[in-house]
């Protein structure tokens, strides 16, 4: 159903058309069987002012009930449509031109007033042109909002009287946190940060007046200068997830369902690959505050270093991961073949992101494939495995403390090189 706004418009319309023809019929009584006999003049002069007004305006005919109901059918199809083309998709890539401002122009003009005839060059100089500068907001969660192009505020242009132009106000891009911005392949800043800033483009600065060029050898100078333009820079913004933990598996793994019972993150859940197409973030909360992000990775497949399936556009949100959850899946056959898959895309799309601390997450414990597989994964992993199932919640206590310990392993050695931990 509709919300009411969306017909609050045209249903306005229609008693408005009531009320006009009510007063069209009320229009030729006269205005003292309208108005009680004690009626003040200024009350009696508001009616009949407001009487002439509707008399002039044209009569409306009432909707019959089936056009109206196809009008509030049309109005719940536009706010539908509305609301889609509101929406914003995950975006982790543009490529963005920023010019800074331009700068003003100078003066040239000379002080005149009574009995001071030669009151010599006062031409104020140009207001300096705005910056534009990428700010990181933790409220922003893709770069599409980002727009392609972006021009700084130009300064105002010098006056009379040493009067200088106003400066360029400085323009603001929002972006995520784990922005990477590059400038021809080189990265030119990470932010990282909640609050980084980047001056990605420089205003120009404002032309000269005549009063600056004042010399002994010129006392009346006509020269000015033109402000300068703002710089002009193509920059590439990639976003990289900025999380304590990446869950990294195979499609329909079970990372979504995963990240839905241990937080209260809602990615979507189907039966079918590929339901995850965009990193999701969770928020896991501990006592004393502590929360620690969880990201969930779209599904990873056989030659994905090699861009394919979602590739390598999604394996770059793995860098930021402190540490990481092999999900696997374990009502598959010979599931220990998937971390060794798993790890093998991770080293080969960079160099040592397999050796990362991470932990052996088996989904789906409740099929009863899965227990005969159980045995065989241990024995060829050689290393603790999380046994759980994402969808009945057995044995999620344990994913949640090895969490923790994953954590505070991470906090103390960021601390030990004299760094502050993630925090969310």
């Amino acid at each position: 159903m509709a919300p009411a706004r969306c017909f609050s418009a045209r249903l306005r319309t229609v008693f408005q058309g009531v009320g006009h023809w009510a007063l069209s019929t009320w229009a030729g009584l006269k205005p003292s069987r309208l108005l009680p006999q004690r009626a003040s003049p200024r009350l009696l002069s508001v009616g009949r002012a407001d009487l002439a007004k509707h008399q002039e305006l044209p009569g409306k005919k009432l909707l019959s009930e089936k056009k109206l109901v196809r009008l509030l059918e049309l109005e719940q199809l536009a706010c539908l449509l509305l609301r889609r083309h509101r929406k914003r998709y995950f975006v982790d890539y543009r490529r963005v031109l920023v010019c800074g401002g331009n700068g003003g122009a100078g003066a040239s003009c000379f002080h005149s007033e009574p009995r001071k005839e030669f009151g010599g060059p006062d031409g104020g100089d140009g207001g300096n042109g705005g910056h534009v500068i990428l700010r990181v907001d933790q409220q922003v969660k893709s770069l599409s909002s980002v727009l392609s192009r972006y021009q700084g505020f130009s300064g105002e242009d010098g006056g009379s009287k040493n009067c200088f132009g106003r400066s360029g106000a400085v323009l603001y891009i929002r972006v995520p946190v784990g922005t990477l911005v590059k400038e021809g392949g080189r990265v030119v800043a990470d932010l990282s940060c909640v609050g980084d800033e980047y001056i990605a483009a420089l205003g120009g600065a404002g032309g000269k007046g005549n009063r600056f060029f004042l010399a002994n050898n010129n006392r009346a100078p006509v020269t000015c200068t033109p402000g300068q333009p703002g710089q002009q820079r193509v920059l590439h913004l990639e976003l990289k997830t900025v999380a304590h933990a990446g869950m990294v598996g195979f499609p329909n793994a079970g990372k979504s369902s995963l990240l839905r019972a241990i937080s209260n993150a809602r990615p979507a859940v189907a039966s079918y690959p590929f339901t995850t197409l965009k990193p999701h973030v969770g928020i896991v909360h501990y006592e004393g505050h502590l929360q620690i992000a969880v990201a969930d990775i779209p599904g990873i497949i056989r030659g994905a270093h090699q861009n394919r399936g979602l590739g390598s556009a999604f394996l770059r949100h793995i860098e930021r991961c402190r540490f990481l959850l092999f999900v696997v899946d374990l009502s598959q056959p010979e599931p220990w073949t998937q971390v060794d898959d798993l790890k093998y895309e991770l080293e080969m799309y960079e160099k040592g992101l397999s050796a990362r601390p991470h932990a052996i997450v088996a989904n789906k414990i409740d099929l009863p494939e899965a227990q005969a597989n159980l045995s065989q994964l241990r024995d060829h992993l050689g290393q603790e495995v999380i046994v759980l199932s994402a969808l009945t919640g057995e044995n999620l206590e344990q994913l949640l403390l090895h969490l923790k310990v994953l954590y505070d392993a991470y906090a103390e050695a960021e601390l030990g090189q004299g760094r502050q931990p993630l925090r969310w």
